[in-house]
């Protein structure tokens, strides 16, 4: 009897201490968690991914390759970015129906289809004059040919990728998404590629897909002239470049490490 005593006393001081107050350490290490969370938070920036709106190019259809703003999204999420889709006309963004081809409907591209928040976003984007500029912290431009439609010049575009450059926030671009920043100037007056190192959709590229003479211009060529530091890798490998603020990609290829550049430059 005198056992069973001390046993049912040994299990209801150890009831009180788990009903009781949590004991310091315990406390310690919920205060950490909360101090980690509000940390995460006050990290988290807000990437602003803008697509092209225009759905028509050369006579033939055209529109975002789906894979260079689903690539990016997915890795600004993960990073615990906050991500809004934009584009020059707001609304419904068209698809490029040969990113869904064979070969190029990549693994991130099929899961934003099937993501119904992601989709919403894409059917729904911001105009982009409708953008508080002032709470976003980076501008990634992605490709597609139509942004030779509606990127190439477009004041909108232009004005808030000059205040970016001056102000220091981070611009970004890949595939045929540089093409935007050929229209741009430093507070100087010089094209804003004059001396910076840089990318995009190379010559060779454009050609290998046969609208060379259909573009307004060429990337690759046009960033030249101004000045800018052009590199390249080899066509339809990854290849990013970063100058600063300022993180240019070469191709659809190019989508991930361009990413990868832009959440390091927010860090």
């Amino acid at each position: 009897m005198a056992r069973l005593i001390a046993a049912l006393l040994s299990v209801g001081t150890a009831c009180a201490f788990l009903a009781g107050p949590l004991p310091a350490r315990s406390r310690s290490l919920r205060q950490v968690r909360e101090a980690n969370r509000k940390a995460n938070v006050m990290s988290a920036k807000n990437v602003a991914i803008i697509s092209t709106s225009a759905g028509s190019f050369a006579g033939g259809p055209t529109g975002l390759w789906l894979e260079e703003l689903a690539t990016p999204y997915y890795a600004f999420k993960q990073a615990g970015h906050e991500v809004i889709v934009a584009s020059p006309a707001g609304g419904a963004i068209p698809i490029d129906a040969g990113s869904m081809g064979e070969g190029f409907f990549t693994d991130e591209s099929k899961k934003f289809l099937h993501d119904p928040e992601a989709v919403g976003a894409l059917c729904h984007s911001v105009k982009f004059s409708a953008l508080d500029l002032g709470k976003v912290d980076c501008l990634y431009f992605a490709g597609g040919h139509g942004t030779v439609v509606d990127f190439a010049d477009n004041a909108e575009l232009k004005a808030a990728v000059e205040s970016f450059y001056a102000g220091g926030k981070v611009v970004a671009a890949a595939c045929h998404g540089p093409i935007v920043l050929a229209q741009c100037v430093k507070p100087d007056g010089t094209p804003l590629i004059s001396g910076l190192a840089c990318t995009g959709f190379t010559d060779s590229e454009e050609a290998a897909v046969g609208l060379t003479g259909k573009v307004p211009f060429l990337i690759e060529t046009r960033f030249k002239e101004q000045g800018g530091l052009f590199e390249s890798g080899a066509d339809w490998n990854p290849k990013v470049v970063t100058a600063g603020k300022i993180i240019t990609g070469q191709n659809p290829q190019s989508s991930a490490v361009t990413a990868e550049a832009v959440i390091a430059a927010l860090a």
